[in-house]
């Protein structure tokens, strides 16, 4: 999960990158970058960090230019180091950087094509680095000097061809503007705006999430359509052309759930009403289930899902309190590397007000149960707090299945709901009962009547992948990249080489 943006504007753009990029924070806390492009030359920060952290004073004023694309990342099928912090680049053809959101289904592929057939060096485990590469090698296939936009969207074709997986990118080419397209299932967000920029003319941005253009002032065009690209000249031109030759709208289900934030539009749908109808969906479960609850009070486990709660409380006739106050600079703990780490995460995370909970039987509620291992801990705070009864809801249905578009859920063994039933899980979290959201409801909740899209990406709940090219021997694979011991296997070996590059030295 990334987050990422591009600008072409009639001033210059480092304080706009950097801004919207703190907006676009909770897609990515490892890394963060920017490259700008003015008078034939490429300006770059980029580092592991916070975006606040990674850019200083000095950095801001080397990113010059009216042009630019920025990026932050949380580390999927990488690795968390700022050697493969975004933007890429490369510089033939005509000089190309790229940021990415996603995950390519079949990059170890690409990256044997590129070598042995492209004559393409990939330097990082990166597949933003190969889709750059995929991307630049198409673009010289046209043998030109200079390349016309036609160029450009023949050269996101061929990529739409030859890639598969969730990916939303945005790409600089010096000189000629900023380009972002979708992969043909739509899978990973982004959108376009535009502002008037005092001159007559129009500045033109995309991102990620619409968020990220509304607090800069821009008015939200539309979301790129799935396949499609636009490209946002260096004169101020807008263009845009649909590159598939087949698509189907099937954003990522799990964007509502959780990753998106709330003031955001994704594919016309308002995230914030998606949740609350989320809160509706479990309300009328557990009416139709369990209609003699003993529920005092609803109390949410921050920030994600504050909105369902809120409307579930609501619909439930039952009292909604705040119990839970969230030190807002500790990271996902989902996606932490570790279970050590992560388990002492929550217990930083969360602090808990016992008045709340003394003497009351509390459902508590999340957006989601992944690992399993924040809501244990949370159910035992609640307990020790003098809960009588601690349920537990979930916004969304089991997770049982890993993500393979960019999202780093973990390896299938490391979910708690894979190979449980909800009666296992209940009983795993300490939880007296456990309410998880079905499918279908999750579904209506987030398309409601309005939306034209017909399907979702539900992966992670169903096992079901919309590219169609995800088999067992993929997750395999995966597994062994995303367990908690292959990541701890590379950061010892990572290690190891650096002792042994100090011995040298």
């Amino acid at each position: 999960m990334c987050g990422v943006i591009g600008m072409v504007a009639g001033s210059p753009v480092n304080q706009a990158l950097y801004d919207g990029l703190t907006v676009l924070q909770h897609r990515g806390q490892d890394a963060a970058g920017i490259m700008t492009f003015e008078a034939g030359r490429l300006y770059l920060r980029k580092d592991n960090g916070l975006v606040r952290d990674v850019f200083r004073q000095e950095h801001m004023e080397q990113l010059q230019g009216n042009i630019g694309i920025g990026h932050v990342r949380y580390p999927t099928a990488g690795c968390s180091t700022s050697a493969e912090a975004q933007p890429f680049y490369v510089n033939s053809p005509y000089g190309i950087s790229l940021a990415h959101n996603g995950n390519l289904t079949n990059a170890e592929q690409l990256k044997r094509e590129m070598f042995l057939e492209d004559l393409r060096h990939i330097n990082t485990d990166s597949d933003s680095e190969i889709l750059l590469n995929v991307f630049a090698h198409e673009l010289a296939r046209s043998g030109k000097l200079t390349v016309t936009t036609d160029d450009i969207f023949d050269a996101v074709a061929a990529v739409h061809r030859r890639c598969r997986g969730g990916y939303a990118a945005v790409a600089m080419l010096n000189g000629y503007g900023v380009l972002a397209f979708r992969d043909p299932h739509g899978i990973r967000p982004i959108c376009v705006g535009e502002r008037p920029d005092g001159n007559g003319g129009m500045d033109y941005a995309v991102a990620s999430e619409s968020v990220a253009l509304d607090t800069l002032g821009f008015r939200l065009i539309r979301e790129l359509a799935p396949g499609e690209a636009v490209f946002l000249s260096i004169d101020g031109g807008f263009s845009a052309r649909q590159c598939a030759e087949t698509t189907e709208c099937s954003p990522c289900l799990f964007e509502y759930v959780y990753l998106a934030r709330p003031d955001s539009i994704i594919d016309d749908i308002s995230v914030y009403k998606a949740r609350l109808r989320m809160g509706e969906k479990l309300a009328e479960k557990i009416l139709r289930d369990w209609p003699d609850h003993d529920i005092d009070v609803v109390i949410p486990v921050p920030d994600t899902s504050r909105t369902s709660a809120l409307e579930l409380a609501h619909a439930l006739g039952v009292k909604y309190r705040e119990g839970f106050i969230k030190n807002r600079y500790i990271g996902r703990t989902f996606i932490m590397p570790g279970q050590t780490q992560r388990r002492k995460s929550v217990r930083q995370k969360l602090n808990p007000i016992g008045l709340e909970f003394k003497g009351k039987n509390v459902l508590l509620v999340d957006d989601s149960i992944v690992r399993g291992t924040t809501c244990e801990q949370i159910i035992q705070m609640a307990r020790d707090e003098g809960a009588r009864k601690v349920y537990f809801a979930s916004a969304a249905p089991p997770v049982r299945y890993p993500n393979v578009y960019g999202i780093d859920m973990p390896a299938a063994n490391e979910l708690i709901a894979h190979d449980r039933s909800d009666e296992q899980v209940c009983q795993k979290i300490g939880a007296d009962r456990l309410i998880y959201q079905d499918l279908d409801d999750l579904v209506d909740a987030v398309r409601h009547k309005s939306s034209e899209i017909r399907r979702f990406d539900a992966s992670c709940f169903n096992g079901e992948y919309v590219t169609g090219d995800v088999d067992g021997n993929y997750l395999d694979q995966l597994q062994e990249q995303r367990s908690d011991d292959a990541k701890a296997r590379r950061r010892r070996l990572g290690m190891n080489d650096l002792v042994e590059q100090m011995n040298r030295a």
